[in-house]
């Protein structure tokens, strides 16, 4: 592990050609927006994204992990689990609290507005995944050093969740059609494209729902959970009420949309 940025950047970059790929030979949904455009933009958001971190984080997930194992900090660094078991508990723990936290910006309005900027992408396709606003970018860091302090998960454990949790984002955010019987079977355990495209529906009880990334059994077992969007998936308007203009795509709009009310 001497290099994890370049692990999850090989990862990062794997995950985002293949599911590109995949959503250009069989797109689930016709796309409203030009598709250059928004890839730039959104994919510009992550390198000023990435140097907001690197700027104002004076320590990351992976570091706070190395400073538990350590210091013999954290829950799992009192235990003796083998330690395969203790990367997948913490991979399960870890998704869990993501789920929450999606789920506690939803519900707390000054946290919704961060949020909201992911949802006001006017298509759902594989860069939606990783469009976010750096404050919340870094609201949610601060989760993941608490929680690797607090649990005591080993520096891979992160690694190992940060590559499944960025992988996740951008599967089921992809615009790509994946057979029916298929999507039945896998979304009874991960979050598939069509289960989180009810997720950036404009109707509120929609947005509101199937809060997973990685897992789909959050939903499940705390009833958020919403198997398909009213207007079916051919029809589903994508993004908020608000911002719906072209120019609420670049990147100094996006950054602006937390602190406008429309």
């Amino acid at each position: 592990m001497q290099n994890p940025e370049m692990i999850r950047l090989s990862f990062f970059l794997s995950v985002l050609i293949l599911c590109g790929l995949w959503e250009w030979v069989t797109p689930r949904k016709q796309l409203t927006q030009n598709k250059g455009w928004r890839w730039l933009n959104n994919l510009g958001l992550i390198a000023f994204n990435s140097l907001c971190l690197s700027m104002l984080m004076p320590i990351v997930a992976f570091e706070a992990a190395i400073y538990a194992s350590d210091n013999h900090l954290g829950l799992f660094n009192q235990l003796a689990l083998p330690f395969y078991a203790e990367i997948v508990l913490a991979v399960i723990l870890l998704d869990f609290a993501i789920y929450l936290q999606h789920l506690v910006f939803h519900r707390v309005p000054i946290l919704w507005r961060l949020h909201r900027m992911h949802h006001a992408d006017q298509d759902i396709d594989v860069t939606t995944g990783t469009r976010f606003h750096p404050i919340e970018i870094i609201l949610s860091m601060w989760i993941k050093v608490a929680l690797a302090i607090s649990l005591g998960i080993s520096p891979l454990a992160i690694v190992v969740f940060e590559v499944i949790l960025n992988a996740s984002a951008m599967f089921n955010h992809s615009n790509a059609y994946l057979p029916l019987k298929l999507d039945r079977w896998l979304r009874k355990v991960i979050v598939t494209p069509d289960m989180h495209r009810v997720h950036h529906s404009v109707i509120s009880k929609e947005t509101h729902s199937n809060f997973g990334f990685f897992l789909s059994i959050w939903d499940r077992g705390f009833n958020t959970y919403r198997a398909q969007p009213e207007q079916g998936h051919d029809k589903v308007k994508i993004g908020l009420p608000i911002f719906q203009t072209a120019q609420e795509q670049r990147l100094d709009k996006m950054l602006t949309q937390p602190f406008r009310k429309q």
